[in-house]
């Protein structure tokens, strides 16, 4: 079942919101990818979790949903913008993101970091596949944020803010 398309200038709106955001979030992931090259223990995990505390809070601005932007609705919508995060059942919408809360989110992936961390400590090529373990990690966590704020958008019915420039 998918959802009807009653507003295609909504539609074109997050649309360009989702646009925006992939390429905010190519970026940070190949800065990943750099980052896990370097064999330096525990590293990688602290430039993920930088570069994820500053690329979600600006992937939540894209959709109107940083606190800022949700402070200023008026509290119905706002109400249904709550619900609509708890439905998706985001952690990081609507927040102040912090590093801590980003590892706490990322905890899942641990394995896979832990696998990244290991692989770099093989000569050239384990940097790089670590370097696409970073990137693949970093473009997961990302993707996932922007799915999961387009879901919460939609089903508030949210009208997105006008693109910063």
């Amino acid at each position: 079942m998918g959802r009807s398309t009653a507003n295609p200038a909504a539609d074109g709106a997050v649309q360009a919101a989702v646009q925006r955001a992939h390429r905010l979030l190519h970026r940070r992931a190949l800065m990943a990818a750099v980052a896990s090259t370097v064999p330096v223990p525990g590293l990688d995990w602290a430039v993920d979790a930088a570069l994820l505390s500053r690329l979600l809070p600006r992937i939540n601005a894209e959709f109107g949903l940083s606190p800022q932007q949700l402070d200023q609705l008026d509290p119905h919508k706002r109400e249904q913008v709550q619900k609509a995060v708890a439905m998706v059942g985001s952690v990081l919408i609507g927040k102040f993101v912090t590093k801590d809360l980003v590892l706490k989110a990322t905890q899942a992936l641990g394995m896979r970091m832990t696998g990244r961390q290991l692989a770099k400590y093989v000569p050239l090529a384990g940097q790089a596949v670590s370097a696409a373990l970073g990137y693949a990690t970093l473009r997961y966590l990302g993707e996932q944020h922007i799915q999961d704020c387009v879901r919460v958008v939609q089903a508030a019915q949210l009208a997105l803010p006008a693109p910063a420039r």
